[in-house]
């Protein structure tokens, strides 16, 4: 049995399904045998980083704290740009764009779910249900499978989708493309 470290954000998914699954190997564990890691802790508690804010050198362990509190990052998260709702228009509606905003559970049909609403919508509905699905996620991703099921849906959609492919994914270059410009940025961060 292998012993590993994982952060209490992205162990707690794990633990809130009736069959919890390893987030690294997807082996199967019993969550009362799950032990705090005193090394990560100890990595948490000795490695600082400058916060993105006023830039000054915090512990890992207190820096969520820290960040809630710092005025600098108050500040830059208040003058982010703000939503602001598309303007309805009399337009047609280009039907070959695939619809990557809204969700139906694939279980009980109910539509127009977020990522996060699905997430809600599975875990309070579905969270036993044996039923292997599709993901619809993944399905209206351009390299999604639309016909493969997964066999713990709760488990895929907690961990595979935290995050929106919105925010880090331009549809509209290829993969090539999309390697090179993740490298070029890479390279340039350091």
């Amino acid at each position: 049995m292998l012993s590993v470290g994982f952060c209490g954000d992205c162990l707690q998914p794990c633990l809130q399904v009736t069959s919890p699954l390893c987030p690294l190997c997807r082996m199967p564990f019993d969550p009362k045998k799950v032990d705090k890691s005193s090394s990560v802790e100890k990595q948490l508690s000795s490695y600082k980083a400058p916060c993105r804010g006023c830039s000054k050198k915090v512990t890992l362990v207190k820096m969520r704290s820290h960040i809630s509190s710092c005025t600098k990052v108050q500040e830059q998260m208040a003058n982010c740009p703000k939503f602001m709702p598309v303007v309805p228009t009399s337009q047609p509606i280009p039907s070959n764009i695939p619809n990557r905003s809204t969700f139906v559970c694939p279980y009980c049909g109910a539509r127009n779910l977020d990522q996060q609403e699905l997430v809600k919508h599975c875990m309070e509905n579905h969270r036993n249900d044996p039923n292997k699905v599709v993901c619809p996620v993944c399905s209206a991703m351009p390299w999604g499978d639309p016909s493969y099921k997964s066999s713990n849906f709760l488990q895929h959609l907690l961990h595979r989708h935290k995050f929106s492919y919105d925010t880090f994914v331009d549809y509209s270059i290829d993969e090539e493309a999309a390697l090179q410009a993740a490298l070029t940025l890479s390279l340039s961060e350091n």
